[in-house]
């Protein structure tokens, strides 16, 4: 009898989703997975919408397109075709995947790195390999899911701290004493927030007790530090990181994640990951892609720049304007409405006015605290800058947010 109860609670739990999703359709209130049809630096075309000002992107260089990059790729595909023949570690290795990982491993200070299929399946695989059942795995509650769900697979004992709470990371450590490993997994840049991990305070606590710290830099390569190295080089703490994350879709113009670390460690990964072992290889045009991405940034440090620029620049205009952001202090930019009803309205009325940006809701984010999320580039000029700041303060004024 089990059974029809199982399938009619499923049924239940996807009629509900299904009966959102219409009703914000009727109210013109659904903005997800709206068809792009052309991308042009700062700019896109949508569906039936025409050209908006993207203030949804992660692309915080603006590499997507850039000339070398696209050749890079294609260069990639007459030279080793579309595909690989399997899994790396039997018949998928390519000279290009080599090439790349000695890219990263140099370009984060590691003795050497490793490249996944996706950021999500990096952080999974890494997290359930690296720990058990006899080990403990600390995080801060604000983590990607994708951290969480390695936490979760893992099997270790999985303990939360509050979000950059640096007194709640020692409480975990004190009493996530084990005989069996200890690690500790914080985001650099957090997703939702725009705020930075207290890497100096972690990095102490992590040395004290003796463990293990991984830190995700997907929303970090390319936007902190002086040359865009990430979240060491913006402490000046390098190789306090035993595990460095990252992703090949954000900044990096491609498909993808990495690990850099320990040769020891890479090499423990490349033979236990399972995502390793037994997901395909990387398709040369998007490793090829990644490599010269990382090339360009190197070449182009004005983009790292501009891209400051505009943080500061946006950031000080939602301030001035009287918008609570957070502690955002990159380029993820929170602008909280409040609940849902506002937050949906916003959106509503930054996309018709040709503003590109999506609502964020509980449960990604606490209740009460439903926002637009910003993305600044160095894509955006300040006259486009100065363009969203205007439309943001109209609607907010409009719905009571400021």
């Amino acid at each position: 009898m089990a059974e029809p109860q199982v399938a009619d609670a499923l049924t239940k739990r996807i009629a509900q989703l299904n009966e959102r999703i219409e009703w914000g359709m009727e109210m013109g209130y659904y903005f997800y997975l709206q068809p792009i049809e052309e991308l042009n630096g700062a700019r896109v075309r949508i569906k039936g919408r025409g050209e908006m000002l993207m203030f949804a992107s992660y692309g915080y260089l603006d590499l997507l397109g850039h000339p070398k990059i696209n050749a890079a790729a294609k260069a990639a595909i007459d030279r080793f075709g579309t595909g690989t023949h399997g899994v790396r570690i039997l018949a998928g290795t390519l000279t290009l995947h080599e090439q790349l990982e000695q890219t990263i491993a140099r370009f984060k200070g590691a003795e050497d790195a490793v490249v996944f299929s996706s950021g999500y399946v990096t952080n999974l695989t890494t997290v359930a390999t690296l720990v058990g059942r006899h080990d403990v795995v600390i995080c801060d509650k604000l983590n990607h899911a994708s951290i969480v769900d390695g936490c979760l697979l893992s099997g270790a004992r999985f303990v939360r701290f509050r979000h950059n709470d640096m007194a709640d990371l020692e409480r975990a450590l004190r009493e996530g004493s084990t005989s069996g490993t200890k690690l500790v997994v914080v985001d650099a840049v957090f997703s939702m927030d725009g705020d930075i991990i207290n890497l100096p305070e972690v990095s102490r606590l992590c040395q004290r007790y003796g463990a293990l710290l991984m830190v995700d830099e997907a929303h970090s390569l390319g936007v902190l530090g002086k040359t865009g190295r990430g979240i060491e080089e913006h402490f000046g703490l390098e190789g306090v990181v035993d595990i460095k994350m990252g992703t090949l879709s954000k900044t990096i113009p491609s498909v993808g994640g990495y690990i850099a670390a320990s040769r020891d460690i890479v090499t423990y990964l490349k033979h236990i990951s399972r995502a390793f072992v037994f997901s395909a290889a990387l398709p040369p045009a998007q490793v090829a892609a990644a490599q010269a991405a990382f090339e360009v940034m190197e070449e182009e440090p004005w983009r790292l720049e501009r891209l400051h620029r505009n943080i500061a620049y946006f950031l000080n205009g939602l301030h001035a304007r009287g918008f609570d952001t957070l502690n955002s202090q990159t380029a993820i930019v929170p602008i909280v409405c409040g609940t849902d009803e506002r937050t949906l309205a916003m959106a509503k009325y930054c996309q018709d006015h040709g503003i590109f940006i999506q609502p964020i809701l509980p449960p990604a984010v606490p209740v009460g605290t439903s926002r637009l999320r910003a993305n600044v580039t160095s894509a955006h000029s300040l006259e486009d800058i100065d363009y969203a700041l205007n439309v943001f303060e109209a609607a907010g004024r409009e719905l009571g947010i400021i």
